[in-house]
């Protein structure tokens, strides 16, 4: 009889990503004892320690780091398996993994979620935000089976994409920074002396980009563009925006712009999945957005419009 579970592999998966078990309790919706149990149980069954305790926080043995490596491609296999089997007998994935830029928010897609769990095709959704080259990592790494992408797509080719929008950006400032008094364009010698504030690229393998940095640069790193805003908004620091989420700031003087002699250039968006792979589900989803455009989605959060290109689709 088999020892090792794939659901003990997702509890060993989700305490090393949060670092703890209480962390990992938190991402599974279970309580604390639950997880620590199931840990104790996995460890007595196989003979072997999979964690070092170290108070509340706990990192992987070298064992378990072994199991983990194999175990997530177990999970994977298992998955792809249910999933291939359900689309065999209806058409539908059992699951489909979508992953959006942070720049916009997950509820942006409100709509398109109620929409389609009206069809009550027994698809479950699985929604996460990447930003920059972290959402197309994720498509790439199997992680995501459609994304929204801001920028274009790593070499190689192997997934199929339609553009999806271009947004324009604008540099913004507290009216109370020190760069709001400056009444001509910013040179990169007005910059340096002040702090940058950055969404973290989330590519874990691929290389991560860096847009508007200095050399040397002072910067605050953020998760996602509503973090960016509010820290710029409270005058810590400075940097581009989207023009959509910030026109509501620049109106009631919250935020104001200046000009820079190197501005940033409109950010190209796309919708991409892998070629091949398309259940009705996903396919649902491609017609869906593919008639519309991230404007769209930002204008749900900021109640401005963007450009709206002419809609590209295309194999690479």
């Amino acid at each position: 009889m088999l020892k090792l579970s794939l659901d003990a592999i997702e509890i060993i998966d989700a305490i090393a990503q949060a670092g703890s078990f209480s962390g990992a309790a938190e991402r599974l919706h279970k309580v604390t004892s639950t997880i620590s149990y199931s840990v104790a149980r996995i460890e007595s069954q196989l003979g072997v320690e999979l964690f070092h305790r170290n108070g509340p926080r706990v990192q992987l043995t070298p064992a378990g780091a072994a199991l983990l490596e194999e175990g997530r491609w177990l999970v994977r296999a298992a998955a792809d398996l249910e999933s291939r089997l359900k689309r065999v007998a209806t058409g539908y994935e059992s699951e489909l993994r979508i992953a959006h830029d942070s720049l916009f928010a997950t509820a942006a897609l409100l709509p398109e979620v109620i929409a389609f769990e009206s069809l009550d095709c027994g698809t479950r959704l699985r929604i996460a935000a990447e930003s920059m080259t972290g959402t197309w990592e994720a498509l790439r790494d199997n992680r995501a089976d459609f994304v929204i992408a801001a920028g274009e797509g790593p070499g190689g080719g192997g997934y199929r994409a339609s553009a999806f929008g271009r947004v324009g950006f604008v540099f913004c400032v507290a009216p109370d920074h020190p760069l709001a008094a400056i009444d001509r364009p910013l040179a990169a010698e007005d910059l340096v002396p002040h702090t940058a504030i950055v969404v973290a690229d989330s590519a874990r393998l691929l290389p991560p980009r860096t847009v508007g940095l200095l050399s040397g640069q002072r910067r605050v790193t953020v998760p996602d563009m509503t973090a960016k805003i509010a820290l710029q908004r409270a005058g810590l620091g400075y940097g581009f925006l989207p023009e959509p989420l910030a026109a509501g700031d620049l109106a009631n003087g919250t935020l104001v712009a200046r000009q820079v002699t190197e501005p940033k250039p409109d950010e190209t968006f796309w919708i991409a999945c892998r070629p091949g792979e398309q259940g009705k589900a996903l396919e649902w989803w491609w017609d869906r957005l593919g008639g519309r455009a991230v404007g769209d989605l930002l204008d749900r959060q900021a109640g401005s419009a963007v450009r709206n290109p002419v809609a590209e689709s295309r194999t690479r």
